[in-house]
């Protein structure tokens, strides 16, 4: 094995006690379990391991009666297709029966079980995903995986087309897996291979490519990656539209921790139009959508702002927008001509992302209101109104003078008391 590769590491995970359980229930004379794909890529580079996938040639039935004799809680999550999840002091181990395709059609693909670990390699995606490890930690390589780690290289295993018609997603898995694990450029086949097929993408549920892209915008080389996928005509095709290559970069070298949906935002939103159409081009979950929605908004205020921002401004932008959205479409525009942040507003925003201080809120209530006298109806709302659009001008007060001197405003508005509605001569007649 590659100097560069951390045997210790994995040994270190090999030695977990839930796993050690796990795969001592499944020890049975003449068979053979393995921890495969991910955990053992990860665990090679030092990389943290959460989930840890193990294949198997046991039948799933036997995999789940071996589990229940060893005291382990056995969940078929995929039993049909050869997957058993057993949970071990409530971690969960996906076992999986080994496999050999039959046929596929670029999206789903017709398996049967097999019994030949080498076999199950060659099936999978990436040669960084087909290492398997015993649980004495021998590994087994048998298509040159523990090489293109070492290298940091993503290359698809076999002929690069093939792999790629048995299931589309992996053009988006290639660049993903490079953003993640890669250093240059991607592989040659493999990238030539993704722009040939990029009519497939059309094939895919608008789901799955949906956590691809996200999972990929996190990633170590995200910003090169998807300047990658712009040159070639296939980031289009994902977000309907051009992308904005600064600010992704800008924002990447920016921020403490990487955020799917900020990145986002950064690349391809600069208008609530443009929120929607993600919603509906990546089917993207509701608060997913909200978070671009808002961070629209707030982008739209700061990129016409021509004056520098004083706290006032801040305190508009959080009480409109929200303090996440005000903080992510500052962070995104850093480095372009506008918005310019007087010192104290900088300081204010910060003190609302990180919930110092509550994002302001319109000290005055319906309910209030009515309490005070107001008659309920139309007029009302109306009185709400003109309060939020004074409370707006003023910078979002909140003091206790603030709060009578609206709650006059929103009265008057509205109309005026019940006692004065009464004495009106509108009533009398």
């Amino acid at each position: 094995m590659s100097s560069s590769l951390d045997e210790r590491s994995l040994r270190e995970v090999l030695a977990r006690p839930r796993l050690a359980r796990v795969l001592a229930a499944l020890d049975a004379p003449g068979e053979e379990t393995r921890l495969v794909g991910g955990a053992v890529r990860d665990a090679l580079l030092g990389r943290p391991v959460a989930d840890i996938d193990l294949a198997t040639t046991l039948l799933p039935e036997a995999v789940v009666a071996r589990a229940v004799a060893a005291g382990l809680k056995p969940v078929p999550t995929g039993i049909a297709h050869g997957t058993v999840t057993v949970v071990a002091e409530g971690e969960p181990f996906e076992v999986t029966t080994l496999r050999e395709d039959i046929e596929t059609d670029g999206r789903h693909a017709v398996v049967r079980f097999g019994r030949d670990f080498s076999r199950d390699a060659a099936r999978r995606d990436f040669t960084v995903n087909a290492l398997s490890v015993t649980p004495d930690a021998c590994i087994h390589d048998t298509v040159g995986g523990l090489a293109d780690l070492a290298a940091a290289r993503v290359r698809f295993i076999g002929e690069a087309r093939q792999r790629i018609r048995e299931d589309y997603l992996r053009v988006l898995r290639f660049f993903r897996f490079h953003a993640r694990y890669g250093a240059g450029a991607p592989d040659p086949e493999g990238l030539a291979a993704s722009i040939e097929a990029r009519d497939g993408l059309a094939l895919l549920s608008r789901e799955r490519v949906r956590g691809e892209l996200l999972k990929l915008l996190v990633a170590p080389g995200a910003a090169a990656v998807v300047a990658i996928l712009s040159e070639t005509g296939l980031l289009q095709r994902l977000i309907g539209g051009v992308g904005d290559l600064g600010r992704l970069a800008r924002l990447a070298a920016a921020e403490a921790e990487p955020d799917a949906v900020r990145r986002l935002a950064a690349l391809a939103v600069r208008s609530q139009a443009d929120a929607e159409r993600l919603r509906e081009g990546l089917r993207l979950s509701k608060a997913e959508h909200a978070g671009l929605a808002a961070y629209a908004g707030a982008e739209a205020a700061l990129h016409g702002a021509l004056a520098p921002l004083t706290v006032a401004d801040v305190r508009r932008l959080v009480a409109v927008h929200g303090a996440g959205a005000a903080a992510d479409a500052v962070l995104v525009l850093r480095g372009e001509p506008r918005p310019v942040l007087t010192p104290e507003a900088a300081e204010a925003l910060a003190r609302f992302g990180t919930a110092a201080e509550p994002v302001p809120v319109l000290p005055v209530t319906g309910a209030a209101l009515v309490a005070a006298g107001a008659p309920p109806g139309r007029g009302l709302g109306l009185g709400l109104a003109a309060a939020r659009r004074a409370w707006l001008a003023e910078g979002c007060p909140t003091d206790g003078a603030a709060k009578a001197r609206l709650r006059a405003l929103a009265l008057e508005a509205a109309g005026g008391t019940r006692e004065e509605a009464g004495r009106s001569p509108r009533s009398k007649s």
